[in-house]
């Protein structure tokens, strides 16, 4: 053994794997934890002289504490005094009270290096020499385990008290050559002569010496087990069974559970295993027709009811030309057929929504008295996939029972969608069965497939292509004269006064699709209805005009009578911009009424639907944006402006940068600027910023000029809008000439000659 001096001076040299066996097979380094400890026949080691044991360089103290740690080092004197007692107890190996001496002296240190030189030693001295006195040594075992748990080893103590027993049982007990040891307990048990083996008597049935000395080792230290009864019965039954091969150990865990947590449990379990089993068991039977009671009702049948006629249907002159000639191939085929002639499959209409697509569709079924079967694209895609091919299979089968049918699909779009590769399968079946549907019937069989939608840029490419939906048929918003007629159509069954003029309405209603004046008559004829007027008037078809546009009015709103008035010079600055600049739409009415999120709104209607605007047109329309904050700024000065006029500033810019990015109205010239793309200049971007900011200054000045010149106007205007809240053209000429207008007391009195409607 080297000595500790010398350990000191040089770095020791690890142990080699020979002799490196630990006392519970543990892995080589003492540091390692013991979690595994399976009973084997334990191995007699082959005689080792002492020269060999000198030449075994194993862990001593020297070498742990020559190793540079950042844990506190012993005092010299405390290393001498233990070199000293560790060169005694490697001289003297069958001396227990040597080792027990080396032992405490080491574990009063309470460094980990010094426990893991004891469990070292202990471990080698009784593993290579299972006769050694020290394995009998209760007190030495016992600071062999206080090493163990002091280094985090706290699972290894059970095996190494398993162990112990085994050795002490299995192995014949010696007694040491020197006199015997003072510890006479420990003596007691090598009292038989030398070379005289004693018989091994089985365990005993309670806990042996190595148990209690494992349990108060982890009770003294505070551990959990120490005292655990469960602890105490897995102790006791491993000492009395072996757990070898031939006789293995039966563990049996019980949990204890009350019967609520296992009814939860169970419950859980049957709601969750019955929902798979009903959605399994639904799509069985949606997809087998199985258990049904009687016929099954068809998905697609003939929509009936009023018959719509050609002559139902205004403001779309151009798509019923088109269109008729559908209405004579449903009447009579053969006409086409005869000359070789082929009529298209399909027809796509398209335009905004509310134009009149779906009352065309039923219109050519009712002009050629052929059957209409309507559905959307939505009614095909549902849950289960398979189900969107399977109902149009179903339509177009029920399209052929009829000689003659016109399949009418809306919003096609929710099904004719662009395909992707990145698209899942399933997702294109509905497509790819209405595209074979489409292909798979003769043109003679009489049968017309009608789609409507509103995004045709979005439909897929194989189904408008030639021999699918290759005729595609605009419905655009009416015109003036379209809007007259569907006024006219609307209010044959309103009784309207004699000041209605629908080629008024329909000149102030520009944009407005059928639905939308169809709205406005019923809008108008409810409005009439809660005054318990004898007729709709012209003034009910405008509040409800302007409902639809602007909002409903808030008259229950607070406003502040500044504040009123600041909004009357705002709408005035509009009003009196919009007379004076040429180019500017005719005024149709100002008020200082909110409306919605507006605080006032005036209100402009072109003479007839424009289809192209001049320069001089869309100057005017800056001009009359920029004249409400003009307004405020020569009435209430600079630094009073309000942010009212947000929303003139976004329309007044917007229209200056497509005049000059789209329109060429600019000196840059007629060339389209896209500024989403970034490939303009930082140069050009700065020059197209500056014509902007040119436009609207202009208008600005324009309209500065304007109000300056008729600031008295807009000071009489302003008070009258106060006063009567809500002026049309004719009032307004009227009020800046200084000319009387409708009598407030006469205005206010009618005003409460209505019947409250809230």
């Amino acid at each position: 053994m080297l000595s500790f001096l010398a350990a000191c001076r040089a770095r020791p040299q690890p142990f080699p794997v020979a002799h490196s066996r630990s006392f519970f097979s543990r892995p080589p380094f003492p540091a390692g934890l013991r979690v595994s400890f399976r009973p084997r026949t334990p191995r007699i080691p082959s005689p080792t002289s002492p020269l060999i044991l000198l030449q075994s360089r194993h862990l001593s103290l020297g070498s742990v504490f020559s190793r540079p740690k950042p844990s506190p080092s012993p005092s010299p004197h405390v290393v001498v005094e233990i070199s000293k007692l560790e060169a005694e107890a490697d001289v003297n190996r069958h001396d227990v009270p040597k080792q027990l001496t080396l032992f405490q002296a080491l574990v009063s240190t309470n460094l980990k290096q010094s426990y893991e030189v004891v469990i070292s030693r202990w471990e080698k001295m009784c593993e290579f020499d299972p006769s050694s006195p020290l394995l009998h040594s209760s007190e030495a075992f016992r600071l062999y385990l206080t090493c163990l748990v002091n280094t985090g080893q706290s699972a290894s103590v059970f095996p190494a008290v398993r162990r112990r027993d085994v050795l002490i049982a299995a192995n014949t007990l010696v007694t040491p050559a020197p006199a015997a040891p003072a510890d006479t307990a420990n003596s007691s048990a090598a009292s038989n002569s030398p070379g005289t083996a004693a018989p091994v008597s089985p365990p005993s049935p309670g806990l042996s010496e190595s148990q209690i000395i494992g349990q108060s080792v982890l009770a003294s230290t505070g551990q959990p087990g120490a005292s655990d009864s469960f602890s105490h019965r897995l102790s006791t039954a491993l000492d009395s069974r072996g757990g070898a091969h031939l006789d293995p150990i039966p563990v049996v865990i019980q949990q204890n559970k009350s019967w609520g947590s296992s009814l939860i449990r169970f419950v859980l379990s049957l709601a969750v295993g019955s929902f798979f089993f009903l959605v399994i068991l639904s799509v069985f039977f949606e997809n087998t027709g199985l258990m049904k009671a009687g016929p099954a009702k068809a998905q697609f049948e003939p929509t009936e009811g009023k018959t719509v006629k050609f002559s139902d249907v205004h403001g779309v002159d151009e798509a019923k030309e088109e269109l008729q000639d559908v209405v004579e191939f449903l009447k009579d085929p053969t006409a086409f057929a005869s000359l070789g002639g082929k009529l298209t499959k399909g027809l796509l209409l398209t335009g905004s929504p509310g134009t009149g697509k779906t009352m065309l569709a039923r219109a050519v079924a009712g002009e050629a008295g052929v059957p209409f079967f309507f559905a959307s694209g939505s009614d095909f895609e549902e849950m289960f996939v398979g189900v969107g091919a399977k109902r149009v299979r179903e339509l177009f089968a029920a399209a052929r029972k009829k000689d003659r049918a016109i399949i009418f699909i809306d919003e096609l779009d929710a099904v004719g969608g662009k395909r992707s590769s990145r698209d899942q399968q399933y997702m294109k079946q509905t497509l790819n069965q209405l595209l074979v549907e489409m292909d798979g019937f003769q043109q003679t069989e009489g049968i017309i497939v009608i789609a409507a939608t509103n995004f045709p840029q979005s439909l897929d490419q194989a189904l408008v292509r030639p021999g699918r939906f290759d005729r595609i048929i605009a419905v655009p918003l009416p015109d003036i004269r379209g809007r007259a007629q569907i006024l006219k159509h609307h209010m044959k069954g309103v009784i309207t006064g004699k000041d209605v003029d629908t080629k008024i309405l329909a000149r102030g209603t520009p944009g407005f699709s059928g639905a939308d004046l169809q709205n406005m008559v019923n809008q108008a004829a409810i409005q009439a209805s809660k005054e318990h007027a004898t007729e709709v008037s012209l003034k009910h078809f405008e509040w409800a005009k302007d409902r639809i546009l602007m909002g409903a009015e808030g008259k229950s709103r607070y406003i502040d009578p500044k504040n009123k008035l600041a909004t009357a010079y705002h709408e005035g600055g509009h009003a009196l911009v919009a007379l004076y600049t040429e180019g500017a739409m005719p005024l149709h009415k100002v008020t200082c009424i909110p409306r919605g999120h507006a605080l006032g709104y005036t209100s402009q209607l072109p003479e007839g639907d424009r289809n192209s605007i001049s320069l001089k047109e869309y100057l005017a329309q800056i001009d009359v944006s920029m004249g409400g904050r003009v307004a405020e700024e020569l009435i209430y000065g600079p630094e009073n402006v309000t942010s009212g006029a947000s929303s003139d500033i976004q329309h007044a810019t917007s229209t200056a940068r497509a005049m000059v990015t789209n329109w060429g109205f600019s000196r840059l010239g007629p060339v389209f600027y896209d500024t989403r793309d970034g490939t303009l200049s930082s140069r050009r971007k700065d020059e197209i910023e500056e014509e902007v900011t040119n436009l609207i200054l202009g208008g600005q000045g324009r309209a500065t000029t304007i109000l300056t010149s008729r600031i008295e106007e807009l000071h009489r205007l302003a008070h009258a809008l106060v006063e009567h809240e809500t002026l049309d053209a004719e009032e307004v000429k009227k009020v800046i000439k200084g000319e009387p207008i409708r009598n407030i007391t006469q205005v206010l009195e009618d005003e409460l000659s209505r019947p409250n409607t809230d």
